[in-house]
């Protein structure tokens, strides 16, 4: 063998030695991963993010996959002649959406249930209605009735736990039930972090259009890689984080305050983003973690 070859054949040796002390400290811990933005809309893309989280479950790990599909719902809505409107940053939900966003999740559902199964571990999609999974009420957006868009008032975490036991991987499209057995969408950043405090997650992982926290988002140098639950706080009440990041961290923070161990933001474009991580010392993203966690 060339000496060219032995060091790259080095390089992958090393990269599975650093990888070994973070598979043992997460063997048979939960992760779950909230997918959406971008990511889902690039086919390559969508088979990185899918054999990620296959490895994961291969070494160990026990993933749940949340998932998302505004992109796709925009689009089957326009194939029929209907706008999508939002109210700040939520889809407005009348009962002809409600039935193409639960027939368009549904199908992404089942494709990733397909590409999950393609790559040889079992998988198992479901809605938040399945086993009562998702309970919920109406949500309203600064009062504003906004049709079938649903706030998560209770989540039954058996289903996913018989799930895991079984040797599956849940994969959640964010649809759910209230008391009256009416549908309603659910944002797939809430649900993933109510999923990931009903099961007691070890880390929540959202894939998502940007790298991670950033002090400034016009400067790059102020790139955010570790930060304190505290410290996210006072991110937030200091103004400095807005748009579609502030609910997005008020999740996180909410998630952490309940059970949740660590949070990772991150950029779903770029590949296997996920693995790199969970996987090296120095992460490709924003990690959120506890005040009293020694890193």
């Amino acid at each position: 063998m060339k000496k060219e070859e032995m060091e790259q054949v080095a390089k992958k040796a090393e990269v599975l030695i650093e990888a070994l002390p973070y598979i043992q400290a997460f063997n048979r811990r939960i992760i779950v991963v909230k997918y959406g933005g971008s990511a889902m809309a690039d086919p390559e893309l969508q088979r990185n993010v899918i054999k990620d989280v296959t490895l994961l479950k291969l070494v160990g790990f026990k993933p749940i996959i949340v998932h998302g599909g505004g992109k796709e719902i925009s689009s089957w809505l326009g194939k029929i002649g209907k706008e999508s409107e939002f109210v700040n940053g939520l889809r407005v939900t009348d009962a002809d959406t409600m039935e193409v966003a639960e027939m368009v999740l549904n199908k992404v559902n089942k494709r990733l249930v397909t590409m999950v199964e393609e790559l040889g571990v079992r998988a198992v999609g479901i809605s938040g209605k399945d086993g009562g999974l998702l309970k919920v009420e109406k949500k309203f957006s600064d009062g504003k009735d906004i049709g079938f868009v649903g706030q998560i008032k209770a989540v039954d975490p058996k289903i996913l736990f018989d799930m895991l036991e079984k040797d599956f991987l849940p994969i959640v499209c964010p649809i759910g039930m209230d008391d009256d057995f009416s549908s309603y969408n659910i944002n797939a950043d809430d649900a993933a972090c109510a999923v990931a405090k009903a099961v007691g997650a070890e880390k929540l992982a959202f894939l998502t259009d940007i790298e991670g926290l950033y002090r400034d988002i016009k400067d790059p140098s102020s790139f955010i890689s570790r930060i304190r639950v505290s410290q996210a706080r006072e991110l937030i009440e200091s103004g400095i984080i807005g748009g579609g990041m502030l609910p997005k961290l008020g999740n996180c923070i909410d998630a952490m305050e309940n059970g949740v161990q660590k949070v990772h933001i991150l950029d779903g474009r770029l590949a296997h983003s996920l693995l790199l991580e969970i996987f090296t010392k120095e992460g490709i993203g924003t990690m959120i973690f506890p005040d009293d966690a020694d890193i």
